[in-house]
């Protein structure tokens, strides 16, 4: 494993992750432990909108920690939920879920192991 630390001020924002909708400030982890975790900021992106696919991610560990604005999320079993910032989920291995509707301003944190992991889009 390698030591690693990230300034707000170092990183810089991709719209190159998962959802289209989205941008990713990658943290360092997935380096640092040797793709075992990974870890970024995500926020969301000026003029795109939540899609609402069904998918679930083939993973050990998934943590989302929200840092400012809001989502709203759809779990199997679970019903919706408006995550605020303060807000802390952890999503079980393998849960189905959707991304309904999120805040302009919305940025979170997202910790996941493996730091490779595969998602699986879902039809409803």
């Amino acid at each position: 494993m390698f030591f690693s630390i990230q300034h707000a001020h170092t990183g810089t924002f991709t719209h190159d992750g998962m959802r289209p909708y989205f941008e990713y400030r990658d943290l360092g982890i997935h380096t640092a432990t040797k793709g075992a975790a990974v870890m970024h900021v995500i926020k969301a992106r000026e003029g795109t909108n939540a899609t609402g696919e069904w998918h679930h991610h083939n993973v050990d560990l998934q943590v989302v920690y929200v840092l400012k604005g809001w989502a709203i999320f759809e779990y199997e079993g679970h019903g919706q939920h408006r995550l605020e910032a303060g807000t802390c989920v952890h999503q079980p291995p393998g849960i189905r879920h959707r991304e309904i509707a999120h805040s302009e301003d919305l940025e979170l944190i997202e910790i996941v192991l493996p730091g490779t992991f595969e998602t699986v889009a879902e039809s409803s």
